[in-house]
């Protein structure tokens, strides 16, 4: 499809999950791209461009996808993009270490499409594992060029934009190879097997002619032998949670210095800013509200929220880099089969450990509506990067009193653990419930590939975690923190016979508070915390204080003495540990779900549903405890 501009070309990028397709865009096009949706899809898209010879390249990173026989939505995408929006130039990218496979699409795309160009990616990861691909031979078989790349090295990217702008300007033919392609029908899913025995058949013929394979037997081995330790039955699920607790361990380890220097550094702010509004003579409401609401609530959430998010987000890339996250979801997929669900549940999951709002995202990558609706309904059951302040800080302060340090961040390390299984546990339960009332059906099969294990890019995957993951979720966090504590604040200085909003409301709520082994303070801490879960201890010490701000704590044993002058027990804790973990999730991840389903009762539904089980649970404990304590 040529662009308006005269000097301009369209093209595509296409190919199979974990090939480095994004990988290859980004080589391509470098800062010059931005990221939207598909129109009445919740499948995201990226468009970049990129100039060579004078020419100027517009070119659409298309969903990655197995198949274009149109099951899932991100194949429904991409076939009915290259078919309505006929591109100069298909760009297909393809994993040199697994050519036989990549082919099976390839052949599918051009059924379809005339002009391409066939990129193998990683081909020096190949060669090392001893797999060798004669291009040339493979580009008279197809009748397209083919290009050898390593896009993370920036190796034959420059070859790759040669190639594609031959394609565009007619100075290199192509041909494909109707003995391939004439009797492939890819509108027709009814002929889904027979479609793929002739795929599968034609990839096998190709490879046998153009792919040699010498060394493949030792790499096998490794990741053979490395599979049979992670995915066995016996050790897949603890070595699942020794690296979860570790990673857990290393995220409040390293995020205890900078909190420290974070608050520190805007408290010497606040003191500034004090100055300033006091010689510019603004006036005290004024300056309260902006400064002892919104400054002080957006420093606690910035403090608080980005030293593990910047610590823990670049250790789950690395983890997910490095190819061990498919095999959770292998590890986990025969517990959500019971449970009626969907396997692919298990990496969704995943994400939410980090952030629900990019958990509920991640859920599109589940084909089935009913699979996917289930997956985003509970995955807020899972305690979020923005829950781990205040399970830590409870934690640190009635279970956690040793005076090792190392001892003390092990235990809180194993709570934080005990906290993840115990969520896998009730979104397991919860998910079965909903697939036999609200969410009836069948659920959808679906193949999960388990890459080789590779070494993972460190430095890249920090800098793509902090940039693309930390900075976006503390981004909308601090959106949304701003007003809410302009809100809190009122709620703390408006009063009304001497008596502010905050008590009035913490009392209305003191009887249902108790009843589930609370008090009227931490039900509505948890009210005002929706925009962010970082601020419900803040605003609880607030409370107890009778402070007009946030209140910030010296340490845990300080917090432990004011939360036991307020009435706090083990058992208290215990049920704060719960209803931290089980109650409606944050404003940002409503916002997410709202948008990815477009259902407001499905929105509606994701809120509710987790404080059931959650006022359930502490209800029990609290009246079990005053039976026997």
């Amino acid at each position: 499809m040529r662009m308006s501009n005269e000097f301009a070309f369209s093209l595509a990028l296409a190919g199979n999950p974990n090939v480095g397709k994004s990988t290859v865009f980004n080589a391509l096009t470098g800062l010059n791209q931005h990221t939207g949706n598909w129109t009445g899809k919740t499948v995201e898209c990226s468009k970049g461009s990129y100039i060579f010879n004078s020419f100027k390249f517009e070119i659409t990173d298309l969903p990655g996808t197995y198949s274009l026989l149109s099951f899932s939505s991100e194949e429904q995408v991409t076939r009915d993009y290259l078919i309505k929006y006929p591109s100069d130039c298909v760009i297909i990218t393809a994993d040199a270490n697994a050519v036989e496979r990549s082919l099976v699409f390839v052949l599918q795309i051009l059924s379809i499409c005339e002009k391409a160009v066939l990129c193998l990616n990683l081909y020096d990861e190949a060669e090392k594992n001893g797999v060798y691909i004669d291009e040339k031979k493979l580009s008279g078989k197809l009748g397209i060029p083919v290009v050898k790349c390593c896009a993370v090295k920036n190796k034959g990217i420059e070859k790759l934009r040669k190639t594609v702008y031959g394609v565009c300007c007619d100075k290199i033919k192509c041909s494909v190879n109707s003995e391939y392609t004439r009797e492939i029908d890819v509108f027709n899913s009814k002929l889904h097997r027979e479609n793929i025995a002739k795929l599968t058949s034609s990839a096998i013929s190709i490879c046998k002619a153009c792919v040699t394979k010498s060394g493949t037997e030792r790499v096998n081995l490794r990741t053979k032998k490395l599979d049979k330790i992670l995915t066995s039955k016996r050790f897949g699920i603890p070595a699942m949670l020794f690296l979860f607790g570790l990673l857990f361990w290393l995220t409040v380890v390293g995020a205890n210095y900078p909190s420290q220097w974070l608050s520190t550094l805007f408290g010497a702010g606040k003191e500034w800013l004090c100055l300033l509004f006091d010689n510019l003579g603004v006036h005290k409401f004024i300056k309260g509200i902006i400064i002892d609401g919104v400054y002080t609530t957006l420093s606690w959430v910035v403090a608080v929220m980005l030293p593990p998010m910047a610590i823990f987000f670049p250790l789950f890339s690395i983890i997910e880099d490095s190819g061990y996250l498919p095999r959770i979801a292998f590890n986990l997929d025969k517990y959500f089969a019971k449970c009626g669900t969907h396997g692919k549940q298990s990496l969704t999951m995943a994400m939410g450990i980090g952030c629900n709002a990019c958990g509920v995202t991640g859920c599109r990558i589940i084909e089935n509506k009913r699979d996917r609706n289930i997956a985003i309904l509970t995955n807020s059951f899972m305690p979020c990067n923005g829950r781990f302040p205040v399970l830590i800080a409870v934690t640190m302060s009635f279970f956690a009193a040793g005076a090792n340090k190392f001892i003390t961040t092990v235990e809180v390390a194993l709570v934080l653990l005990a906290a993840i299984v115990f969520a896998v546990v009730v979104t397991l339960v919860i998910s079965k419930l909903l697939s036999v009332t609200v969410c009836k059906g069948a659920s959808s099969g679906f193949a999960l590939e388990l890459p080789p294990y590779r070494k993972p890019q460190i430095a890249k995957n920090i800098v793509r975690s902090l940039l693309d993951r930390t900075l976006s979720v503390l981004g909308r966090a601090v959106i949304v923190a701003a007003p809410a504590g302009a809100v809190i604040w009122l709620f703390a200085n408006l009063k009304i016979n001497d008596i502010s909003l905050l008590k009035y409301c913490s009392d209305f709520f003191e009887p249902f508070g108790a009843f589930i082994g609370l008090d009227g303070v931490i039900i509505m801490a948890l009210l005002l915390g929706f925009p962010a879960n970082e601020i419900v201890v803040p605003v609880i010490l607030m409370s107890y204080m009778s402070r007009s701000t946030l209140t910030d704590y010296t340490g845990y044993e300080q917090l432990r003495q004011i939360l036991l002058n307020n009435g706090w027990t083990a058992v208290t804790a215990i049920c704060m540990l719960i209803i931290t973990m089980l109650h409606f999730p944050c404003s940002t991840t409503v916002l997410t779900i709202k948008k990815e389903t477009g259902s407001l009762r499905t929105t509606l539904l994701s809120m509710i549903l987790p404080v059931i089980p959650g006022v359930i649970l502490c209800a029990v404990i609290a009246n079990i405890a005053r039976l026997f304590f």
